[in-house]
């Protein structure tokens, strides 16, 4: 888990609130796909207890798991981007609970109040960059000749 990345971590007390004031309580059997990479994505969750693994689709192969995501860790990121389409798949990899939002609701909200829009997006910017980085690093493990071979 990346505390940098998290919403208590990352999102003002205000905005916190004001987000949770959106959520909805859902849970997951182990082995349930939240999403599939290229399909809408219309929604978002927020971990409570469980574990999502993050999975990229290769043709030929086996989805190979980029990231294991735990309490407090934001789960997905596309629905905050047009054309809104997911660009990683989902899965509950233990019983999950998580808070689940609406993504157009939030996207209202955001065009609504410019401070909580920025934060929002900061705040899913750095989930990016973090999600990026896990990726290259785990691609890399996978298929380059010497590994990630670290960063210097």
């Amino acid at each position: 888990m990346t505390s940098a990345t998290t919403m208590n971590a990352v999102l003002p007390a205000e905005h916190r609130e004001r987000l949770m004031r959106l959520a909805r309580e859902v849970s997951f059997e182990a082995g349930t796909r939240l999403f599939e990479e290229g399909r809408h994505a219309d929604r978002f969750w927020i971990v409570r207890t469980g574990t999502v693994a993050l999975d990229l689709h290769v043709p030929g192969r086996r989805p190979a798991v980029i990231e294991s995501l735990g309490h407090g860790e934001l789960v997905g990121w596309s629905w905050h981007f047009p054309p809104y389409i997911w660009h990683l798949g989902a899965e509950a990899m233990s019983p999950m609970r998580a808070w689940e939002f609406d993504a157009e609701a939030v996207r209202s909200i955001c065009a609504e109040d410019a401070e909580f829009g920025r934060t929002i997006a900061a705040w899913v910017g750095r989930v990016v960059a973090q999600r990026l980085h896990a990726s290259r690093i785990r691609l890399l493990d996978l298929y380059a000749p010497y590994g990630s071979g670290g960063l210097t």
